[in-house]
Protein backbone atom coordinates (compact mmCIF):
# COMPACT_ATOMS: atom_id res chain seq x y z
CA UNK A 1 0.00 0.00 0.00
CA UNK A 2 1.21 3.43 -0.85
CA UNK A 3 2.18 5.58 2.14
CA UNK A 4 0.92 8.68 0.27
CA UNK A 5 -2.56 7.17 0.47
CA UNK A 6 -2.35 5.88 4.07
CA UNK A 7 -0.71 8.88 5.79
CA UNK A 8 -3.70 11.24 5.34
CA UNK A 9 -5.83 8.88 7.47
CA UNK A 10 -3.19 8.70 10.20
CA UNK A 11 -2.63 12.44 10.36
CA UNK A 12 -6.39 13.07 10.23
CA UNK A 13 -7.01 10.75 13.22
CA UNK A 14 -4.28 12.42 15.26
CA UNK A 15 -5.58 15.88 14.31
CA UNK A 16 -9.24 15.09 15.10
CA UNK A 17 -8.49 13.65 18.53
CA UNK A 18 -6.03 16.38 19.47
CA UNK A 19 -8.42 19.13 18.34
CA UNK A 20 -11.74 17.69 19.52
CA UNK A 21 -10.67 15.77 22.63
CA UNK A 22 -7.27 17.19 23.62
CA UNK A 23 -5.89 13.65 23.26
CA UNK A 24 -2.46 13.07 21.78
CA UNK A 25 -1.90 9.83 19.89
CA UNK A 26 1.53 8.39 19.13
CA UNK A 27 1.59 6.06 16.09
CA UNK A 28 3.27 2.68 16.37
CA UNK A 29 4.68 0.27 13.81
CA UNK A 30 2.30 -0.79 10.99
CA UNK A 31 1.77 -4.48 10.32
CA UNK A 32 -0.47 -6.76 8.27
CA UNK A 33 -3.60 -8.04 9.99
CA UNK A 34 -5.16 -11.16 8.54
CA UNK A 35 -7.67 -12.06 11.27
CA UNK A 36 -11.03 -10.33 11.64
CA UNK A 37 -11.11 -9.88 15.43
CA UNK A 38 -10.74 -6.25 16.49
CA UNK A 39 -7.93 -5.26 18.83
CA UNK A 40 -10.17 -2.91 20.85
CA UNK A 41 -13.70 -2.62 22.18
CA UNK A 42 -15.55 -0.28 19.79
CA UNK A 43 -14.93 0.23 16.07
CA UNK A 44 -16.14 2.59 13.38
CA UNK A 45 -15.99 1.08 9.87
CA UNK A 46 -16.49 3.03 6.65
CA UNK A 47 -16.38 1.92 3.02
CA UNK A 48 -14.73 4.00 0.31
CA UNK A 49 -14.71 3.77 -3.47
CA UNK A 50 -12.98 5.67 -6.27
CA UNK A 51 -11.80 5.07 -9.80
CA UNK A 52 -8.41 4.07 -8.34
CA UNK A 53 -9.55 1.81 -5.50
CA UNK A 54 -12.27 0.38 -3.32
CA UNK A 55 -11.90 -0.63 0.25
CA UNK A 56 -12.57 0.30 3.82
CA UNK A 57 -11.14 1.93 6.90
CA UNK A 58 -11.81 1.10 10.52
CA UNK A 59 -10.89 2.96 13.67
CA UNK A 60 -10.97 0.89 16.85
CA UNK A 61 -10.67 2.20 20.41
CA UNK A 62 -10.03 0.43 23.67
CA UNK A 63 -12.89 1.13 26.07
CA UNK A 64 -10.74 3.29 28.37
CA UNK A 65 -9.76 5.59 25.49
CA UNK A 66 -13.30 5.79 24.07
CA UNK A 67 -14.70 6.77 27.47
CA UNK A 68 -11.95 9.35 27.97
CA UNK A 69 -12.63 10.90 24.56
CA UNK A 70 -16.35 11.02 25.38
CA UNK A 71 -15.61 12.78 28.67
CA UNK A 72 -13.29 15.32 27.03
CA UNK A 73 -15.66 16.05 24.15
CA UNK A 74 -18.97 16.15 26.02
CA UNK A 75 -18.07 16.60 29.68
CA UNK A 76 -19.65 13.30 30.75
CA UNK A 77 -17.99 9.94 31.26
CA UNK A 78 -20.31 6.96 30.89
CA UNK A 79 -19.64 3.81 32.91
CA UNK A 80 -19.29 1.70 29.78
CA UNK A 81 -19.67 1.81 26.01
CA UNK A 82 -23.26 2.86 25.34
CA UNK A 83 -25.27 4.32 22.44
CA UNK A 84 -23.75 7.78 22.96
CA UNK A 85 -20.21 6.38 22.79
CA UNK A 86 -20.97 4.40 19.63
CA UNK A 87 -22.50 7.54 18.06
CA UNK A 88 -19.32 9.45 18.94
CA UNK A 89 -17.13 6.74 17.38
CA UNK A 90 -19.22 6.96 14.20
CA UNK A 91 -18.76 10.74 14.12
CA UNK A 92 -15.00 10.43 14.70
CA UNK A 93 -14.83 7.90 11.86
CA UNK A 94 -16.68 10.38 9.61
CA UNK A 95 -14.42 13.29 10.60
CA UNK A 96 -11.21 11.29 10.10
CA UNK A 97 -12.30 9.97 6.70
CA UNK A 98 -13.53 13.43 5.64
CA UNK A 99 -10.20 15.00 6.65
CA UNK A 100 -8.24 12.36 4.73
CA UNK A 101 -10.56 12.76 1.74
CA UNK A 102 -9.77 16.50 1.62
CA UNK A 103 -6.02 15.81 1.65
CA UNK A 104 -6.30 13.09 -1.00
CA UNK A 105 -8.48 15.24 -3.29
CA UNK A 106 -5.68 17.83 -3.39
CA UNK A 107 -3.43 15.04 -4.72
CA UNK A 108 -5.91 14.02 -7.41
CA UNK A 109 -7.63 11.12 -5.64
CA UNK A 110 -11.37 11.49 -5.28
CA UNK A 111 -13.49 8.88 -3.56
CA UNK A 112 -16.98 8.45 -2.20
CA UNK A 113 -17.63 7.47 1.40
CA UNK A 114 -20.39 5.29 2.77
CA UNK A 115 -22.15 5.93 6.07
CA UNK A 116 -20.02 4.59 8.92
CA UNK A 117 -21.10 1.51 10.80
CA UNK A 118 -20.13 1.03 14.45
CA UNK A 119 -19.56 -2.32 16.14
CA UNK A 120 -18.76 -2.80 19.82
CA UNK A 121 -18.16 -5.52 22.37
CA UNK A 122 -15.22 -7.60 23.53
CA UNK A 123 -13.96 -9.77 20.70
CA UNK A 124 -16.08 -8.14 17.98
CA UNK A 125 -14.99 -8.63 14.39
CA UNK A 126 -14.29 -6.28 11.51
CA UNK A 127 -14.94 -7.56 7.99
CA UNK A 128 -13.32 -5.34 5.36
CA UNK A 129 -14.78 -7.41 2.47
CA UNK A 130 -11.51 -7.08 0.58
CA UNK A 131 -9.26 -9.85 -0.62
CA UNK A 132 -6.16 -7.99 0.51
CA UNK A 133 -5.00 -8.21 4.11
CA UNK A 134 -5.61 -5.12 6.20
CA UNK A 135 -2.78 -2.85 7.22
CA UNK A 136 -3.12 -2.05 10.94
CA UNK A 137 -1.45 0.87 12.67
CA UNK A 138 -1.56 1.01 16.49
CA UNK A 139 -1.66 4.30 18.40
CA UNK A 140 -0.79 4.82 22.05
CA UNK A 141 -2.18 7.50 24.34
CA UNK A 142 -2.17 8.07 28.06
CA UNK A 143 -5.79 6.80 28.14
CA UNK A 144 -5.47 3.62 26.06
CA UNK A 145 -4.89 2.38 22.54
CA UNK A 146 -6.49 3.06 19.18
CA UNK A 147 -6.01 1.20 15.91
CA UNK A 148 -6.56 2.14 12.28
CA UNK A 149 -7.08 -0.65 9.78
CA UNK A 150 -7.02 0.07 6.06
CA UNK A 151 -7.80 -2.52 3.38
CA UNK A 152 -8.09 -1.95 -0.38
CA UNK A 153 -8.54 -4.45 -3.21
CA UNK A 154 -6.93 -2.25 -5.84
CA UNK A 155 -4.63 0.64 -4.99
CA UNK A 156 -3.38 2.27 -8.14
CA UNK A 157 -1.88 5.41 -6.63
Amino acid sequence: MNVKFINPFLSSLMNVLETMAMTKLVPGKPSLKREQQARGDVSGLIGMASPQTKGSLSITFEESLALSIMEKMLGERPDSIDADVTDMVGEITNMVTGGAKNILEKNGYDFDMATPMVVSGKGHTINHKCEAAALIIPFDSEFGKAFIEVSFDVLDV
